[in-house]
């Protein structure tokens, strides 16, 4: 039962409405079954919504986040892969949840939000495409590394959204490949995605309309609480797993 509010919540997220908000995907549905299992049904999914956004968000993009993020990405993948077998995914939960709460909190005392857009700064960017291609690769969380990044260039909520799903778009194609590999795409799993994916597009379209409609002030004050409550689960579930 939980894999369809997980669908619905990623489906949101994706079309830019709180993209934090997609890294309660595979907790939601890691409550029943493994988290590689939930990894490998979501991935599928993951592919068809973004695809749903790009058609939405086409040319609502800013070349130079991606310019900058995707070779991290590329090379964060890269080590994902080849450390699959080894790294704790408790491990990586941890890091990410210490970093997005850390990142929320600096928002919300007044400091992020009260100081003007950042220019671009390729090699801080590249590091927060790497992190956010490592941990996506491993545990689907790549989007809070990813707004370190971007929420401090305070772009127009369309195009960050916009950005967000050429990213991800690329990421999600690119790990296909390493994950049938790993032998994630079993016929279980695959079925399991086809029953859930009617609602990926729709979900995708809703977050789009809720963006489109959405001030920005609100925008960004929702998108910095996703991040603070999605750190706090990741937090949790990462110190639970190592004492575990």
């Amino acid at each position: 039962m939980t894999a369809i509010p997980a669908v619905l919540l990623v489906g949101l997220a994706k079309g830019g409405f709180g993209g934090p908000l997609s890294l309660l995907g595979v907790p939601l549905m890691s409550l029943f079954i493994p988290p590689v299992q939930a990894a490998g049904i979501m991935l599928p999914i993951l592919v068809v919504m973004d695809w749903s956004g790009l058609i939405a968000y086409w040319r609502n993009f800013d070349k130079e986040s991606l310019r900058i993020l995707l070779p991290g990405a590329l090379i964060g993948i890269t080590v994902g892969y080849f450390t699959a077998a080894v790294v704790s995914d408790a491990h990586v939960r941890l890091l990410v949840g210490i970093v997005a709460v850390l990142f929320a909190l600096n928002a919300f005392v007044g400091r992020a939000r009260a100081r003007e857009p950042r220019p671009h700064r390729p090699w801080v960017g590249r590091f927060w495409g790497m992190v956010s291609g490592f941990t996506s690769f491993v545990s689907h969380t790549g989007g809070p590394p990813y707004q370190i990044y971007m929420l401090p260039l305070r772009l127009d909520p369309v195009r960050l959204a916009g950005t967000s799903v050429v990213f991800f778009t690329t990421m999600n194609a690119i790990k296909l490949i390493p994950y049938a590999a790993l032998g994630q795409f079993d016929a279980e799993n695959l079925a399991t995605s086809a029953v859930l994916l009617p609602l990926a597009p729709l979900a995708t379209l809703a977050g789009v309309w809720l963006v489109k409609r959405v001030n920005a002030a609100l925008f960004y004050r929702i998108t910095y609480a996703a991040v603070g409550i999605i750190g706090c689960k990741l937090l949790w579930d990462g110190i639970v797993g190592i004492l575990a």
